[in-house]
């Protein structure tokens, strides 16, 4: 459905009402006044002209001063620099206006925005039990920190080894020997199966235990595997050169080497 159409000024009085309407509410850009305004009426003049008292009168800040006043409340509010420019320059105004802006506050305050991230972490997060190392960084950037205050600050929190990586989280509640079928079943050797595992960040302590419980119910076999990749790939092995190609592949896939002497020995 579509918005109904806005009722248009019929004379410059009509186009000064709805300024004031709209500054009543909140404070706006020149740019962003202006849009509104030409929902209104197509009289360039008639806009210009109301734009020029609401400057000279007080009601409308020059871009300067809104951006001043902008960065001013930001920064009483913990944003960082990053967002306090990107939202901004969302409302129509360019980093020339920003930029000097944002320096002066800085100045006056006196701010320093590794010491602002840091407060503003421990005020989001007491602690990191329901969070994970991405959320945490996720929030911060948003807040308009960089990289290197966000890192500062997690050297600074009481509670920074308690944080960890979405990865590590997932891993908790990972059960190994499920997951060392699931790589088997793809035809991966222990060796492989166990680098994986460790990149993904899944406890490997009982892996070598948990192998020997896994052979011995018959749930794996790695030189049944090791055979049946060796016959996939249709290596020569009279040929030194492709015997050499097959060793290797099996070696990448992970298997040792007496399971690849076993594969090679039934297939010649």
């Amino acid at each position: 459905m579509q918005a109904k159409p806005l009722r248009q000024a019929s004379s410059i009085e009509h186009v000064f009402s709805s300024a004031y309407w709209h500054l009543s509410q909140q404070d706006f850009t020149i740019a962003e006044i202006r849009t509104k305004l030409e929902r209104k009426t197509q009289q360039q003049a008639w806009i210009d002209s109301v734009l020029s008292q609401l400057i000279d009168n007080g009601y409308l800040k020059s871009d300067a001063d809104f951006a001043l006043r902008y960065c001013d409340v930001a920064i009483s509010h913990q944003i960082g620099a990053g967002a306090i420019k990107r939202k901004l320059q969302q409302r129509g105004l360019s980093l020339s206006i920003i930029e000097p802006a944002l320096e002066t506050v800085v100045t006056q305050q006196k701010v320093n925005f590794y010491t602002m991230a840091s407060h503003r972490l421990l005020d989001k997060f007491e602690h990191f039990a329901h969070t994970n190392k991405e959320k945490v960084y996720s929030h911060m950037i948003n807040k308009g920190f960089s990289h290197a205050e966000i890192t500062h600050a997690l050297s600074q929190h009481p509670q920074q080894h308690t944080l960890r990586s979405k990865l590590a989280v997932k891993a908790d509640s990972i059960e190994l020997s499920r997951e060392i079928i699931k790589l088997f079943n793809k035809g991966k050797g222990a060796t492989l199966i166990k680098q994986e595992l460790k990149q993904r960040l899944i406890d490997v302590t009982a892996f070598e235990e948990t192998l020997t419980q896994l052979s011995h119910t018959g749930e794996i076999d790695f030189y049944q595997s090791c055979q049946t990749q060796l016959l996939k790939k249709r290596y020569d092995l009279t040929d030194y050169k492709d015997k050499s190609k097959a060793y290797a592949y099996l070696s990448r896939k992970g298997f040792a080497r007496d399971e690849i002497n076993h594969a090679m020995q039934l297939d010649d």
